[in-house]
C-alpha cells in the first residue's frame, strides 16, 4: 500500500502552481482521470479562490494542484491506469485538510464546470465530497 501525503509534504508543489497550467493539465485529461478526479480538483480550485479559505489552506491547496501540473512525478501521468494515482493521493490529501473550508456554494461552482466535461454524471459518482 502506498505510504500517505501529508498535507506539509504538498505546500512545497505550489510554485508550480499556475491557473493557465491547471486548464490546460485539465483540457487534456479530464476524460481520461474521470468524474470523481475532475470534480475533487475543482472543488480544490474553487476553493483556492474563494477570499474566505484562510491563508494556510490556499497553500495546500495550491500544493496539490501544483503536483498535478507537474510533468515529473513519482508516477507519470503517461502510465497506463497508474499515472495519476499519485496525483490523487495529493488531492485527497489536500481535501481532507481543508474540508472544513469546502463550502456547499464551492462544490455547486465545481459541478456546473464539471458539466463541462462530462454532461451527465450523478452526486453519487462524486463520492463522499459530493
Amino acid at each position: 500500500m502506498a505510504r500517505r501525503i501529508t498535507s506539509g509534504e504538498l505546500a512545497p508543489y505550489g510554485k508550480h502552481y499556475s491557473e493557465n497550467a491547471l486548464w490546460k493539465k485539465l483540457g487534456r485529461f479530464a476524460k481520461r482521470i474521470g468524474v470523481k478526479m475532475v470534480y475533487y480538483i475543482l472543488v480544490l480550485y474553487y476553493a483556492l479562490i474563494d477570499p474566505n479559505t484562510p491563508a494556510k489552506y490556499k497553500i495546500v491547496i495550491a500544493g496539490a494542484l501544483g503536483y498535478l501540473i507537474l510533468p515529473f512525478d513519482l508516477l507519470p501521468d503517461g502510465f497506463p491506469f497508474a499515472g495519476f494515482a499519485d496525483d490523487w493521493g495529493a488531492l485527497l490529501a489536500a481535501v481532507a485538510f481543508v474540508a472544513t473550508s469546502i463550502t456547499e456554494e464551492t462544490k455547486a461552482r465545481a459541478k456546473v464546470k464539471l458539466r463541462s466535461w462530462f454532461h451527465t454524471f450523478d452526486d453519487a459518482d462524486l463520492g463522499d465530497l459530493a
